[in-house]
This record gives C-alpha cells, structure tokens and sequence, in this order.
C-alpha cells in the first residue's frame, strides 16, 4: 500500500466512526444478523431494525423456532425479503448441523444460504479473528478513490 495511507484514513476513521451496537460486540450470531440486514440498507435505517430482531430473535435457537411468518414479521419494512427467508434457513442448519453455534471459518460460513464472502469474511474477522478480507462496496469505492481506479 502507498506509504502514509494508513496513516491518512485511521485519523479519518478515528474522528467520523459511528458507535454500533453490532460493532461493539464479539457475538458471531449479533454480527451475523447485522451483516444480513444491512445488506443493500443504509445503516441508520437498518439499526432499529437490528434491534428489534434481535430482542425479538436473541439467541439462533430462537430464530431457528421462529415461524417464517414471525420472521417475515419481523423484517417487515425493509424489503428484500430473500435475505430473512435466508437467514432463518441459515439458523435452522446452524441448529441442526452446529449445535446452534455459528461456524468461525469463512470457508464453513460460505456453505449457508444468503452468506457471501463479504459476510462471511466480516463475521469470521470480527467474531474469530480469522484473516480474512471483508470488503464491501463502501470499502472498494474508498480504495478506488485512494488509488484512482475507475471502473
């Protein structure tokens, strides 16, 4: 990487960081609920959701119990509701092939329904510590700044 960038963007970073509930916590099954959530929805619209779901569903257990009704309920309001019915599917095998307990490989979390590489590199990394990438779409719009690519 270019000297000084990293030194440019952790200040940066440092100053404009937004305190999430989801980032302050170590909980594979938390982080993984957020990851899902907030794909395709802007955070500030998707925290009160996150919130809700998980009083609502705190544990995977109580997700994978969950009606698809229930779950659909719940995610009532953000749309794309392919990523709900993929998540209680995915608690459903977590419980049945898991033991109720999120895998902490990003090769293991590949294998569920609606996890794809950004959300299984970000539950692995922060949940796990696995070194493993998680890039999304705001990550590759701030390095094609930084480097100049376009395209």
């Amino acid at each position: 990487m270019e000297p000084g960038i990293v030194e440019r963007l952790l200040p940066w970073y440092r100053e404009h960081r937004r305190d999430l509930s989801f980032r302050r916590t170590k909980d594979p099954y938390a982080i993984l609920v957020a990851e899902v959530l907030l794909q395709r929805t802007r955070i500030v619209s998707g925290l009160p959701y996150f919130e809700r779901f998980m009083d609502r569903f705190p544990t995977v257990a109580d997700l994978a119990r969950a009606s698809e009704e229930d779950v659909l309920k719940a995610w009532e309001g953000l749309g794309f509701y392919g990523r709900a019915r993929n998540l209680h599917r995915a608690a459903k095998a977590l419980v049945t092939d898991h033991g109720g307990k999120v895998p902490g490989t990003f090769s293991a979390l590949r294998e569920f329904p609606g996890i794809g590489d950004y959300t299984a590199g970000a539950v692995a990394s922060i949940a796990f510590g696995e070194r493993v990438p998680a890039v999304d779409g705001n990550a590759i719009r701030v390095l094609s700044r930084v480097f100049r690519l376009s395209g």
